[in-house]
């Protein structure tokens, strides 16, 4: 066999291994999601297909599962949204103006992105119970916003430095204010980062589990990853029928914002790393 055939082989089986690791987790979560016996851990699995679980999460109006979903649902969006467009002004300001230490504020950024959150929550719990905020949407948007802004500020930073400056200096000669050419020039071209900018902060808001356990009490402002792992404690054992059809639910607003946005995510990304 040529090398070049031993190669092509190579990718392929490496393709074909990854893809089953990276599949074979939630391959298993859907097949207990719809056993009848979802013990997992035994030796020997019966495996009696059934909807019940699902049935009993969507309609048990004591699981909370879409006040869970509709939570998660709202801060992500609401963090992602302020992220991107905080990042999107920092951007333009340190890649147009020059003013007095522009050049650390980068380095500032992400020195603060490197602190574990384990070591601010206590710090962040006293705050936010000063301002009356815990078990409320803000107490969770409010982290969220300070956490995921280094990365969409270095996401926006990268694909705005790449843009001409002599856009902006032909629409000052025009007659436009900074803020006119940021809104009306920059952006629209800017739209795919922009859109990866937003569906990353919006994937880590939608997954974080740290601060919500920390921050929230009850299902008025608890998130779905803290909300599935609650089942536990309420029905005095692990319900994993229940957790794992509570999870393919879950996942389903990630899989649609992916799968319509995934070329987005990557072009973003990658046009804001090479100079042209």
């Amino acid at each position: 066999m040529k090398e070049s055939a031993w190669i092509k082989l190579l990718k392929f089986s490496g393709a074909i291994f990854l893809l089953i690791f990276c599949l074979s987790p939630f391959i298993w979560m859907l097949i207990i999601s719809f056993s009848t016996r979802p013990d997992f851990l035994s030796a020997r699995i019966q495996f009696i297909p059934t909807i019940n679980n699902y049935a009993q999460i969507i309609f048990n109006k004591s699981f909370h599962l879409f006040d869970y979903l509709k939570n998660s649902v709202v801060v992500s969006l609401l963090s992602a949204f302020l992220a991107m467009f905080f990042a999107s002004l920092s951007a333009y300001a340190i890649t147009r103006l020059n003013f007095p230490g522009r050049i650390f504020i980068p380095l500032l950024l992400l020195s603060v992105s490197m602190f574990p959150q384990i070591s601010i929550v206590g710090y962040l719990f006293k705050l936010l119970t000063f301002l009356g905020w815990i078990n409320t949407y803000y107490s969770l948007i409010f982290p969220y916003l300070t956490l995921g802004l280094p990365l969409a500020f270095w996401i926006m930073l990268s694909y705005f430095s790449q843009l001409p400056i002599e856009l902006d200096n032909a629409a000052l000669i025009d007659g436009a204010t900074r803020f006119q050419i940021l809104r009306k020039i920059i952006l629209p071209v800017s739209l795919p980062g922009l859109l990866s900018t937003f569906i990353l902060i919006f994937i880590y808001s939608f997954n974080e589990f740290l601060l919500a356990l920390m921050f929230t009490i009850d299902y008025k402002a608890r998130t779905i990853p803290v909300g599935i792992a609650m089942f536990e404690g309420f029905y005095g054992q692990v319900p994993w029928g229940y957790i794992m059809a509570a999870s393919v639910i879950s996942i389903i607003p990630m899989i649609i914002l992916i799968a319509f946005f995934q070329k987005y995510i990557v072009r973003g990304l990658t046009e804001g790393t090479v100079k042209e």
